[in-house]
């Protein structure tokens, strides 16, 4: 993959992630966390099922048990526990939180996969973390939705190395559409068993769910899982640290909040954080997450 187009689509991926946070807060008007995320997934997950009706679906029971585990690591695991978690925290702390990711997709490749990433990329990832509290202006409570929606950003660092584990062996197309399929299952079950659900149907909460369903999790994830496999875990989720400064950027534009002198110090932080994790370390980075990849395909 060429460098302008790497650099597109994380620009549009991360673009979207972050609108994800303004939009879903709107959407927690008309539905309970685990519905809306529920009713997002089942509605992405079958219509991305029909739209690739005619590519090849997993094959055996092996690749159906990963393509929902997945699923219950990516979609309901991190949203599940991001929009349960604003209970008691706000979007911008949750956000700061769940785009721990990055950070801890090096962790966590270093403890299971032996991967080995250089001085550079640990500092890298701890600066862009740094610039996410800079971007939210340090306000981050310990509270029980800060340790809930750590546990999604634990979820999401594992969802990424499971794709870049065992995705080559889907089309990453597909994969998308089951794994949000299982995922939006789950939260539904999730649902009936911990809330009360409901959803007001207005004109607004139906848009707003397409929002989510179509441009939040289809497009998105279609996104997400092509530059995952197609790149190094690590660096690519390097850049989810753009995610919340734009999520800060949509809420300004959607729902008038106010941006901050710190906003700006927080963006150079996390160009700067980026630009550690992949200065010098990625071919390093590349060489050693080759590994599992290739056990995985074989």
């Amino acid at each position: 993959m060429n460098t302008f187009k790497y650099a597109a689509l994380i620009l549009i991926t991360t673009f979207i992630m972050g609108i994800a946070f303004p939009v879903g807060k709107l959407g927690l008007q008309y539905a309970p966390p685990f519905l809306l995320m529920g009713i997002r997934y089942i509605l992405a997950g079958g219509l991305l099922a029909v739209m690739t009706a005619k590519r090849p679906r997993p094959r055996g029971g092996k690749q159906w048990g990963q393509a929902a585990v997945i699923g219950l690591f990516q979609s309901a695991g991190v949203m599940g526990c991001v929009y349960y978690s604003m209970r008691w925290i706000t979007s911008s702390e949750s956000a700061i939180i769940t785009f721990m990711n990055p950070l801890l997709v090096i962790v966590l490749g270093t403890l299971l996969t032996g991967a080995a990433y250089r001085r550079s990329q640990w500092l890298g990832v701890i600066v862009g973390f740094i610039g996410v509290v800079f971007t939210f202006g340090f306000h981050l409570r310990l509270q029980p939705g800060t340790f809930i929606c750590f546990a999604g950003a634990v979820c999401f660092a594992a969802a990424t190395l499971l794709i870049k584990r065992w995705g080559f062996a889907f089309d990453r197309t597909v994969l998308a559409a089951y794994q949000m399929l299982a995922g939006g299952i789950a939260l539904l079950v999730l649902s009936a068993a911990a809330e009360k659900p409901y959803w007001v149907i207005t004109a607004e909460s139906i848009t707003i769910i397409l929002i989510l369903a179509v441009v939040c999790s289809i497009i998105q994830f279609t996104i997400w899982f092509y530059l995952l496999h197609h790149g190094d875990p690590a660096k690519t989720s390097s850049f989810l640290f753009l995610a919340p400064f734009f999520g800060v950027l949509s809420s300004w534009l959607l729902l008038g909040e106010q941006v901050q002198w710190y906003v700006g110090v927080g963006g150079i932080l996390i160009c700067a954080g980026i630009f550690l994790v992949n200065w010098e370390g990625k071919k390093a980075g590349r060489l050693q997450m080759q590994r599992p990849s290739a056990a995985a395909e074989r």
